[in-house]
């Protein structure tokens, strides 16, 4: 038997990293725990640690370090702050990390593992959409190996392997349409508990609220592009509520392959962790009978703007993409803050891309400065 793989989660407190770890407690032969870390859920982290027990654990907020410090024993290095989550995603014992945090937090840690050479299963959107061509020209300077974790790309790489580019005619991403696809709902009064009432997936809130506003289907179009090298004008949406296609590949010639599963994080989390082996599972076989019908419709593109507004932003590139990605976080947490209506999200994003002067082939300072400028900017647009 091969030895185990030694993992470290950034974020796994989080939906991703609870399900990753749920995925690892089944295969303690063929996966091992370094390092875990939480931004805030320090009880929940220490949690893990007692069922896992890693060596290393980091918290990114640092005011929590010493209480949970105290909670461990002497052999448990504790990591605290961005520096700390940055020193975990690099450690030499790790083979794989799994990048997990939420936001532009993650962009940093992820960049350390990528400079580490590691293998980077990689949750987060974020640092490839407000980065894209910085990580994935580092990730080849450093020979670090991308897999993606979400569904779709999880799929499109499933789909893509082996194939020569030039055969390719476009890929397209689906997406379920959120809770509002079918609503006849004003958008306007649209609350925060309606909007994070997916009706298919178990996400985090920030995921949940782009779902309901497609942008996720608009970051996941940069996100492709990045992984996969396919233009922008080549990646398409379509709106598929079952959530059982998760991306389809459509050749030249018009064939067009499919990637089919249950709407299950846990299938794309172990795929990226054990890759290239297939794992097999306790859950429940595929049955396509049970489901009975598949249905799809092309996005409305009036109703939700964002996705227009992240295929513009990634069409004129640079640090458009960053500007967009900071204006929907801060307009995401305003929504769920109750200070902005769900409408006004979108209103936010296309206000910050108007004003935004956007910066080519931006280094990873003028990207950070980008990011800390228009979150400024974006908590204070009426």
């Amino acid at each position: 038997m091969s030895a185990p793989i030694n993992i470290v989660i950034l974020g796994s407190t989080g939906s991703i990293g609870q399900q990753a770890l749920e995925v690892i407690a089944g295969y303690p032969e063929r996966f091992r725990i370094v390092g875990l870390s939480a931004q805030g859920n320090s009880d929940l982290l220490l949690e893990q640690w007692r069922q896992f027990r890693s060596p290393y654990l980091a918290i990114g907020d640092a005011n929590l370090a010493k209480a949970l410090q105290a909670k461990l024993p002497a052999e448990v290095k504790l990591l605290s702050g961005e520096d700390g989550l940055c020193e975990l995603a690099a450690l030499a014992e790790a083979d794989t990390v799994l990048a997990a945090i939420a936001g532009m937090a993650g962009l940093l840690p992820v960049l350390a593992a990528i400079k580490a050479g590691k293998r980077i299963a990689i949750a987060n959107k974020e640092p490839l959409v407000a980065a894209g061509e910085l990580v994935t020209t580092e990730a080849a300077r450093f020979g670090a190996m991308l897999f993606p974790v979400d569904s779709e790309h999880s799929a499109l790489f499933q789909l893509l392997e082996g194939r020569a580019k030039a055969s390719l005619n476009k890929i397209v991403l689906t997406g379920s349409g959120g809770p509002f696809r079918s609503s006849p709902q004003d958008l306007s009064s649209v609350t925060p508990q309606q909007a994070l009432a997916h009706p298919t997936w178990k996400m985090g809130a920030k995921v949940t609220i782009d779902s309901a506003t497609l942008m996720n289907k608009g970051l996941e179009i940069i996100e492709a592009h990045w992984l996969f090298g396919i233009e922008i004008d080549n990646i398409g949406v379509i709106i598929h509520p079952q959530s059982i296609i998760h991306a389809m590949v459509e050749f030249i010639d018009g064939s067009v392959l499919a990637h089919l599963a249950y709407p299950d994080m846990r299938i794309p989390i172990q795929y990226a962790l054990g890759y290239p082996e297939r794992l097999g599972t306790a859950w429940s076989s595929f049955d396509l009978a049970k489901i009975e019908r598949l249905n799809f419709y092309a996005p409305d593109a009036e109703r939700f703007p964002c996705l227009k507004l992240a295929r513009e932003a990634a069409k004129t590139g640079g640090t458009a993409p960053a500007a967009m990605n900071a204006a929907n976080e801060i307009a995401v947490s305003r929504f769920l803050a109750g200070e902005i209506k769900f409408t006004d999200i979108p209103r936010l994003v296309e206000i910050a891309l108007q004003r935004h002067q956007p910066i080519a082939h931006p280094s990873l300072d003028e990207i950070l400065e980008v990011d800390k400028q228009i979150r400024a900017e974006a908590k204070v647009i009426g």
